[in-house]
């Protein structure tokens, strides 16, 4: 092994806050050099302590403007305050991030905390063991969430939490008012998306089977929680696919789809809708009975230092953060509007509740739809590639 000096320790470990080694890699290398030539009792003992110290924390979110806002509003103020570099990376689907979260060494490793959506992820995480316990009261902050969204997190780790709620959303159908009216949008409701006159001109989101599955059922007339007849869904998605013009990948592609007018109607998340709305353009937004609604949580990873995870926590449920990242994203806070004032921009978002009890939302139900993903996920798949 090379001689390891300060100066070398000092790159690698501004490679690792930087995103460019991983957390076990940088634990590997700090082991052996500190085996091979003894740092921990060196001159350089306090390099190696420091670096061991819990000088940042890495947070995975979706992208784009939502870990913009992220960026901008909570990560960059909470480095300013407490010292703490976050680093955060970005994912597509919730899947996928999984696989990766899975494949960690150990798993869960080199991840600490994510931007997980809809109650049913957080049952997964649970079930397979990443679920940390946190400490209410080092989360001050938390007093003001609304009770309705932290009730079903409660429910699935026995009444502690391994999350905190932090933003609320749908993915409703989102259609170009210049080609679609509002009355003919209203009327046809989730078969919006089946309607024959918009062939090449339909988009929906290739990464979730719930998402499709969900609008088949609603324009099956069934329920999407307790779906009875399964091959009507299935038949009904294959319909559709000949109908459409894109299944896009992310929230950017969806956002240009609507924005350039290559597609008129697609499911689209809440937040994507009202940041179109605010650049002027012609969008509107639908939310027919039985709207896919969900809650988003910052899910900490067993294993993370919950001091710092607990700290950036709090700083982000803060009111003055909360607020700030909501505009920035475009998604309501999980703030109880009851208890905290929030801004005229958030009371006109998609999904937004005055009442905080959130009464009438339909989310997925978690062990319905985690039972059946394996299953779902594959017809899903070879539905969307046409077979």
């Amino acid at each position: 092994m090379s001689i390891v000096t300060k100066e070398k320790l000092d790159r690698v470990h501004e490679a690792y806050l930087e995103g460019k080694v991983s957390r076990r890699h940088f634990m590997k290398y700090i082991t052996m050099a500190g085996a091979t030539i003894g740092l921990l009792g060196s001159p350089f003992g306090g390099a190696i302590r420091e670096a061991w110290a819990a000088q940042s924390i890495r947070f995975d979110g979706w992208g784009g403007s939502v870990s913009e806002a992220f960026r901008k509003h909570a990560f960059k103020p909470f480095t300013e305050a407490t010292g703490i570099k976050v680093i955060d990376g970005e994912f597509g689907d919730m899947n996928s991030f999984l696989t990766r979260v899975k494949a960690s060494y150990p798993p869960g490793g080199e991840f600490n905390i994510a931007h997980l959506s809809a109650v049913f992820d957080y049952a997964r995480y649970t079930e397979l063991g990443f679920a940390s316990v946190l400490d209410e009261s080092k989360i001050p902050n938390l007093k003001n969430v609304m009770e309705s969204m932290l009730k079903p997190l409660r429910a699935i780790t026995n009444g502690t939490l391994s999350a905190v709620p932090y933003d609320l959303g749908q993915t409703g159908i989102a259609y170009n008012t210049k080609h679609i009216s509002k009355e003919k949008a209203e009327k046809l409701g989730a078969s919006l998306l089946w309607d024959p006159e918009l062939k090449g001109k339909l988009g929906s989101w290739e990464g979730d089977f719930r998402t499709n599955m969900w609008y088949a059922a609603l324009h099956t007339g069934q329920s999407p929680n307790d779906i009875k007849d399964l091959k009507a869904v299935w038949e009904a998605l294959r319909e559709q696919r000949g109908l459409m013009k894109k299944y896009w990948g992310s929230g950017a592609e969806l956002m240009s789809l609507l924005a350039n007018e290559e597609i008129y109607a697609t499911v689209a998340w809440s937040g994507r809708v009202a940041a179109l709305q605010q650049e002027g353009h012609p969008i509107g937004y639908l939310s027919p009975k039985g709207t896919y609604s969900w809650m988003e949580y910052l899910f900490v990873m067993k294993g993370t230092d919950m001091d710092v995870a607990q700290q950036l926590l709090n700083f982000m449920l803060d009111p003055a953060a909360a607020i700030a990242v909501a505009e920035g994203q475009n998604y309501p806070p999980s703030l109880d509007p009851t208890k905290v004032e929030l801004t005229d921009k958030i009371a006109k978002m998609p999904a937004f509740d005055p009442t905080g009890k959130l009464d009438g939302y339909l989310f997925a139900d978690p062990a319905y739809w985690n039972a059946n993903q394996v299953e779902w996920t594959e017809k899903w798949d070879r539905i969307k590639a046409g077979s």
